[in-house]
């Protein structure tokens, strides 16, 4: 699975020119627009993934399950996402853009519709894997048509605009969509986040243009993106890299109330300074990539073994501990760099790709929560679940290294 010097240039120049040059001529107004519907369809699937979080209690209570086999809906709407990012993406590809994102987010909006009238638990649990199905596709086209609106130096900022409605979700959507739940009842927050759905759909049926599938479009181009190494490796740093986030994320409310003893009360602001700091990094983050991909990907690896490991070694000091939690959220900056490095190194494979980075990061939730419950487990506290992002943060620094030792050397060849 190697990429000749000339092959991989000639795909990833014809890709980008092809993008941008067959994209119809749109005013700054109307491309505003366009990111506006795309970000709000994110927002939706930010807020419906992250408020189930904070809702297991009640819907346990309704369904007389214990919590431990309630986070069952969690595990499902993460297995629908790493699932249905590559096959949607691969039985797609001579669908339209407009038209595949307009069905993603009907399926969307219709499955928390009907989650939140689910009579039984198991029939809820089938309709969070049905809602999670569509998330990695969407983000990953909804990129794709951010990206081909920009000219090619100013499509990782378009791309973090697109990510703005994921990370403003953190900080607004799910605490409101928690606290609905919580108030009224938790089917009226997923009832809340369907109606974003069907919102999104409005607004891209009235502000996307139409568009037209791709010359020489199909299945088995969009699967040549798994025979490319950079693919792999870049898809590696998101799985591994990003794992660390989600192992200090994961427990970070017993982190604050057991290990730096603060009250209950303040679990609210420290996830809220994540949120910001998530925020922060998705703004800054898309901008260094625009000036330098590799170099911000890179960066954020180290910047994440730092700061993690800070973490672990003074988390018990309620100031350093709120810094980290912030600094940790900022580490997402690599968020927009990575799903555009995925666009180059895909060449005319993109979609697949694309899609594909969000079953990444769902893999990297799932592993850095399994290693960050192991060293708890085996005694070593909370605050341990730093030095697990760390070793997690220098893994994925491994592989980008590799990664860009490749790029050198198909760049000499």
């Amino acid at each position: 699975m190697t990429d000749t010097a000339a092959d991989f240039q000639s795909a990833r120049d014809r890709s980008e020119a092809q993008d941008f040059d067959s994209a119809p001529a749109l005013s700054r107004l109307a491309v505003i627009l366009i990111e506006i519907a795309l970000a709000v369809g994110g927002f939706g699937i930010g807020t419906g993934e992250f408020a189930i979080m904070g809702l297991l209690p009640d819907v346990a209570a309704t369904y007389q399950v214990s919590i431990p086999m309630a986070g069952y809906v969690i595990s499902a709407y993460a297995l629908g996402v790493v699932i249905g990012a590559p096959i949607i993406a691969v039985a797609a590809a001579r669908m339209t853009r407009r038209s595949l994102l307009l069905i993603l987010m009907t399926v969307f909006a219709l499955g928390n519709i009907l989650s939140a009238a689910a009579p039984d638990f198991w029939s809820f649990t089938a309709l969070r894997f049905i809602t999670g199905l569509p998330h990695g596709a969407y983000f990953g086209v909804a990129a794709l048509v951010a990206a081909s609106m920009v000219p090619p130096n100013k499509r990782a900022r378009a791309v973090g605009r697109v990510m703005l409605g994921l990370t403003v979700a953190t900080l607004v959507g799910t605490p409101i969509a928690t606290f609905m739940g919580q108030i009224l009842n938790w089917r009226a927050a997923f009832f809340l986040v369907g109606g974003i759905g069907v919102v999104t759909v409005a607004l891209l049926w009235y502000f996307q243009p139409r568009d037209t599938v791709q010359e020489g479009a199909g299945i088995w181009r969009e699967l040549s993106a798994f025979g490319r190494t950079q693919v792999w490796l870049t898809l590696g740093i998101a799985a591994v890299g990003f794992g660390g986030m989600f192992s200090v994320f994961s427990y970070i409310a017993s982190t604050t109330t057991v290990t730096a003893g603060m009250s209950v009360g303040m679990v609210a602001i420290v996830l809220t300074l994540f949120g910001i700091g998530m925020n922060v990094g998705n703004i800054i983050g898309s901008r260094l990539a625009d000036l330098s991909l590799k170099g911000t990907i890179g960066g954020v690896m180290l910047f994440n073994i730092v700061v993690m490991g800070a973490f672990g070694l003074w988390a018990q000091y309620p100031a350093v501990l709120c810094l980290c939690v912030f600094l940790i959220g900022c580490g997402f900056a690599a968020g927009p760099a990575l799903q555009t490095r995925l666009m180059d190194v895909a060449a005319d494979a993109q979609t697949l790709a694309a899609a594909s980075n969000h079953s990444a990061f769902n893999i990297a939730n799932a592993l850095g929560a399994w290693l960050g419950g192991l060293v708890i487990a085996w005694g070593w506290g909370f605050a341990a679940t730093g030095y697990v992002g760390a070793v997690l943060s220098l893994l994925g620094f491994g592989v980008f290294a590799i990664s860009a030792a490749l790029d050198r050397k198909v760049a000499a060849a």
